[in-house]
């Protein structure tokens, strides 16, 4: 394990895909007491979406720039994107063709701050803190009164 300052562990989810969908974040500063947990839900929206969302959202939760983080999540479509340097293409062409771009340009300013590795986990494989953001993501999905997923329903 490498040395970090935080562990994010992120989950997203849509029922429908797309359809109702939600993210779950846990927070936890390594080597002290404290962890915090977040999710949102959204009317309409993807698991991709959700996935990436959620770990932009714990990024900008960071209250100073610089420090070391290392995120678990199960979604390949954001590890890979990240570890396989397909992001770094898709900024270079300008997203062309690509989903989710406003996610991504959001993603890249927040990682950017940061020093941010990443970890991908087996998702639905009795992981605890990923149980727990699945179970966040859902809890999310099913709200009353949820918000528009404006990037999504209405992309640039």
């Amino acid at each position: 394990m490498n040395n970090s300052d935080v562990h994010i562990y992120t989950d997203g989810a849509a029922r429908g895909n797309p359809g109702p969908g939600g993210y779950g974040i846990i927070m936890e500063w390594v080597g002290k007491s404290y962890r915090k947990e977040f999710s949102e839900g959204f009317k309409h929206t993807t698991n991709n979406r959700m996935e990436l969302l959620a770990v932009i959202e714990a990024l900008r939760k960071l209250k100073k720039e610089g420090v070391a983080v290392t995120v678990f999540t199960d979604s390949k479509y954001v590890v890979d994107a990240v570890e396989k340097k397909w992001l770094e293409r898709w900024e270079r062409t300008n997203f062309k063709d690509k989903k989710n771009v406003d996610l991504w340009k959001r993603f890249l300013r927040e990682y950017r701050k940061h020093k941010v590795s990443f970890k991908w986990i087996k998702g639905h494989n009795d992981h605890p803190q990923n149980e727990r953001c699945d179970a966040l993501a859902v809890a999310a999905s099913k709200k009353k009164g949820l918000e528009e997923d404006y990037g999504f329903t209405q992309p640039q």
